[in-house]
């Protein structure tokens, strides 16, 4: 029988935000994920202007997305095991030395291997706060519409923050130093991540007995359902991603580059209010369609982005398309309590964000080249097209969703 989640209500989400317990988790981790979107784009507007070059912008960049894809199964591997507080802690403390050193090594024009060395070390040491932060609901909450509402929160804080983290970047970039970004982002991620490490819940976390890890070399992305969750976000990363480039170009081509930043932040506005509405009523309801039919959605508004004309008309279609960000990454988090093999909640998340940031990485390097080649709204038709291929695969894979296909991600205990 096929998965089919609950329909979500505002009493939900209070249920779940006011659980005992949930309080300072969820302020801190707010804070830790604020900048999850801004330190890499930041990263790039710093190295672009210190340098002049978007060629060794682009490298470091790329290896500090790298870095993450990495770093968020790894640390999410070793949560697993031994709980958030240490993994976090020292990942915060050796993300910190590496982050000053990156700044001195721009400011002193060092090699471009040198940065790039220094971004991919950024990326793998930035501290995992939000695979940590979802896989403690399992802990707070029994399954259920309060559990799914808490995973639904978790999915829209995210998505705003990486929505709105081009934005920031890009105004604080726009600062007498460039390098300010890089710094606020990076100080909002230590402190959050540190303070979510420190708050009870999280030191009480802890592997049950009855639970285990995968024996498999690739953990949590072991299980066929993983696999499908994890090719779902690739394509949602590399769709977003090709939009991320495409409309800071086709504000740039229109004489008013310092607006493509903003005009992604547009996206966020409909994400967040369809997000909320959207688990009140998904559709389709079970689990194994939805994957598809999202990315599908997503890839038909993204390729209507080519039509506008002017810099408004983009900005009302980037609003319409905006639409489907928050219903996907919502159904990539509650997908894994059907995926995720019991013991690897963390690293299941993990795995989510290396997806979806190797998405990304993909989708900005390809539609840079066709930005250059042809212009942004081919770029939007190719992601598009690109979607529209993806979208049939995760059908085709769509009975490794079915709850008999993968077993259950965690048992409830109170915390």
């Amino acid at each position: 029988m096929a998965r089919v989640t609950a329909s979500l209500s505002p009493r939900d989400y209070r249920s779940a935000l006011s659980t005992p317990g949930a309080t300072a988790p969820v302020l801190t981790s707010l804070l830790a994920r604020l900048p999850i979107a801004m330190i890499g784009l930041a990263l790039l507007l710093y190295v672009e202007r210190t340098t002049g070059s978007f060629a060794t912008a682009g490298l470091v960049s790329a290896a500090n997305l790298a870095g993450v894809a990495f770093g968020s199964v790894l640390q999410g591997r070793i949560m697993d095991r031994l709980g958030p507080t240490a993994p976090l802690c020292v990942a915060s403390a050796v993300f910190t030395a590496f982050v000053a050193a990156e700044v001195l090594a721009i400011e002193s024009t060092a090699p471009v291997a040198v940065l790039t060395t220094l971004a991919f070390a950024i990326g793998i040491t930035e501290p995992m706060t939000a695979p940590a932060s979802r896989a403690l609901w399992s802990r707070l909450l029994p399954p259920g519409t309060v559990r799914d509402a808490a995973y639904s929160y978790e999915a829209i804080s995210m998505e705003v923050f990486f929505i709105l983290g081009p934005g920031l970047a890009g105004l604080l970039v726009a600062l007498p130093w460039p390098g300010t970004g890089v710094v606020v982002g990076a100080v909002c991620m230590v402190v959050g991540s540190v303070g979510f490490a420190c708050t009870r819940a999280a030191r009480h976390r802890r592997p049950l007995p009855q639970e285990r890890s995968s024996d498999s070399m690739l953990g949590a992305l072991g299980t066929p359902g993983m696999r499908t969750v994890a090719l779902a976000a690739l394509g949602f990363g590399t769709l977003l991603g090709m939009v991320e480039v495409a409309v800071p170009a086709t504000a740039e081509h229109a004489g008013r580059p310092a607006l493509g930043g903003l005009m992604l932040s547009v996206l966020s506005i409909s994400s967040v209010i369809v997000g909320v509405l959207y688990g009140m009523r998904p559709w389709p309801r079970p689990m194994h369609l939805r994957l598809p039919a999202l990315l599908l959605g997503f890839a038909a508004l993204i390729a209507l982005l080519a039509l506008p004309e002017t810099l408004w008309g983009l900005s009302l279609a980037l609003l319409v398309a905006g639409s489907l960000i928050t219903p996907q990454s919502t159904a990539h988090s509650v997908a894994l309590d059907i995926a995720a093999p019991s013991g690897t909640a963390t690293e299941a998340f993990g795995w989510v964000i290396t997806a979806v940031t190797l998405g990304a990485a993909a989708g900005q390097s390809l539609s840079g080249w066709i930005v250059e080649l042809a212009g942004p709204p081919q770029a939007f038709v190719t992601a598009g097209a690109i979607g529209a291929l993806l979208a049939p695969a995760l059908w085709l894979r769509r009975t490794t969703l079915l709850p008999s296909a993968t077993p259950p991600e965690t048992t409830f205990a109170a915390v």
